[in-house]
């Protein structure tokens, strides 16, 4: 009996089989299962390819589809796309070799339309902006929007209409955000404050290497938290102003959720086959609004309760979480839900962290990299602003130089590759070409700034032709680009709504660290402006050295 398993009892009787036996027993219901399994995925493409090969438009004679590679049957390039990743790096390649500006990728029964040239971005999002003013369902969007609860990411209809309303109104108005001003002001000092006072702590020169992707991170971080929690950390919060454990995974799972958005993910385009996670994105995703949602929900349950239980009546708003919660209807009743509340701060967490964090990193990598560049920032600030005070927002018009090299770190160094897609809601000609109903039109960020044809020595920084343009002039540098020359915030029904907030973030970020400190490479290092293989950043963070520059009185106590 020592080599038998036991396998099966029935009244009393036991069968029993050695462990040979078991082991087959094991293999044969193994391999059924993987038979069975097979069947299942042959079942679910064969029935999605009937149903795409009835959604396929039929093409207007003298209009054919964009320029693209030749589909597979019902899965179209996706076997091509398995193949190479980044897959971003793929779908421009392939536009370069067929040199063309616009182009048709079938991913399963969905038209993806990359664009790389302005004039064609400009019809798309100005001409046919009413088309194209929908959103794809994806599988992040959906985690990220709790099922389409918000602004950015939800397809048109009620709920986009809603809550496009509630956010231009009482989240990012002018107004809204003068209220804010006070909580933005709170934090760049606090930047200011924990670089000074790590300088003299850290330091017997008063200098000190600063990680910067960390530092400006966290500052978005901040900035926002504040605004919308009324609170810069999550947990106890440090002493000397830096990121606690809490915030840096806060801020890490936020970048994270960004990465996987709009990742070209297999079950995006191949739904019936979703259930498999075959790229794992969906793994991924659920981890990272795990560790977002816990750190918000708690805040907002607990403020939900307050504000229903009559505990904060004749209660002012103090911050934008006090605002969606008091909101109300006709009828008086709360205007949002509790999912439409969490779902709504986590999404304007997720689209202020990015763009600031990554255009300053680049910036000043950039302007390190060519101290004349940092020279010329440095006494604009000195000009305007003295060296008796910070910088304020109020400062920011004349600011046009600091400005300038911002655009300049957008336009050639995006956060993502492409913009948020659009989604035709009909059949269209653009450029004598025919554009299907349900197609995902991709504006390239890195097509469009790196443009040769657009931009001269489109991959050198160079701040100064953003001072020469004729569309813009030197009166006042805007960091919108509304001819789509590069993308910032977009235009059009689906722009981005948060532009001043973004662009405030931004350049307060930049100014404050280029009037608080001499900033240099790290002794005995060099500025690797080396770009990441997979991404759009900077392939190691940037580390870089910082010295105060400023009269001692100047920086605050705490």
């Amino acid at each position: 009996m020592a080599n038998k398993t036991s396998f099966l009892t029935f009244s009393n009787t036991t069968l029993w089989l050695d462990s040979a036996s078991t082991l087959s027993i094991v293999e044969l219901n193994t391999s059924y299962l993987l038979t069975i399994l097979a069947s299942i995925v042959v079942l679910l493409l064969i029935n999605f390819g009937v149903n795409t090969l009835k959604k396929q438009p039929s093409l207007p004679a003298s209009f054919p589809l964009p320029p693209g590679p030749s589909p597979w049957p019902i899965l179209g390039s996706i076997p091509t796309l398995l193949r190479n990743k980044p897959r971003y790096k793929w779908i421009l390649g392939l536009m370069k070799e067929m040199n063309t500006e616009i182009a048709c990728i079938h991913l399963g029964n969905v038209h993806i339309i990359p664009v790389t040239s302005p004039e064609l971005a400009r019809e798309f999002l100005q001409k046919q902006d009413a088309v194209f003013a929908s959103r794809p369902r994806t599988m992040a969007t959906e985690h990220l929007s709790r099922g389409f609860l918000t602004t950015s990411v939800t397809p048109w209809g009620d709920q986009w209409k809603k809550m496009r309303s509630v956010v231009t109104s009482e989240m990012v108005s002018h107004a809204r955000l003068e209220w804010l001003l006070g909580k933005r002001n709170e934090e760049a000092n606090n930047l200011v404050f924990y670089l000074h006072n790590m300088c003299s702590t850290n330091s017997l020169s008063g200098g000190e290497v600063f990680n910067l992707r960390l530092l400006t991170r966290q500052f978005s971080g901040n900035v926002i938290r504040k605004m919308i929690f009324n609170k810069r950390y999550f947990g106890k919060g440090r002493e000397d102003g830096g990121p606690g454990i809490e915030e840096i995974e806060h801020v890490d799972a936020a970048f994270e959720v960004l990465k996987y958005i709009y990742a070209f993910g297999i079950q995006d385009y191949l739904p019936y086959l979703r259930w498999l996670d075959l790229d794992g994105h969906e793994n991924i995703i659920r981890k990272a609004m795990g560790v977002v949602n816990k750190y918000h929900d708690p805040i907002i349950e607990e403020r939900i309760r307050q504000w229903s239980n009559g505990s904060t009546k004749n209660k002012v708003p103090e911050d934008l979480l006090d605002v969606l919660i008091s909101l109300k209807d006709k009828q008086g009743k709360p205007l949002l839900s509790a999912e439409e509340i969490k779902a709504q701060a986590v999404e304007l967490i997720i689209a202020t962290v990015d763009n600031p964090a990554n255009t300053v990193e680049w910036a000043m990598a950039e302007m390190i990299n060519q101290p004349d560049i940092l020279i010329k920032a440095t006494e604009e600030i000195d000009m305007v602003v003295g060296k008796s005070r910070w910088v304020q927002e109020s400062d920011f018009p004349k600011l046009n130089y600091v400005k300038a090299c911002v655009r300049e770190a957008l336009r050639l160094h995006p956060v993502t590759p492409f913009n948020v897609p659009h989604v035709s809601n009909s059949d269209t000609i653009v450029s004598g070409y025919f554009i299907p109903k349900g197609s995902h039109v991709l504006l390239s960020r890195t097509g469009l700034g790196r443009n040769p044809r657009i931009w001269h020595k489109p991959l050198n920084f160079n701040p100064e032709r953003h001072l020469m343009s004729k569309d813009d002039g030197v009166a006042n540098v805007d960091l919108t680009e509304r001819g789509l020359r590069f993308i910032s915030f977009t235009i059009g029904r689906r722009g981005c709504v948060g532009g001043a907030l973004g662009t405030a973030i931004t350049i307060m970020l930049l100014a404050r660290l280029i009037q608080g400190f001499e900033w240099s490479a790290p002794p005995g290092e060099s500025i690797n402006l080396s770009e990441s293989a997979n991404d759009l950043f900077l392939a190691k963070p940037l580390f870089a050295h910082a010295k105060p520059r400023l009269p001692l009185h100047i920086y605050p106590a705490e």
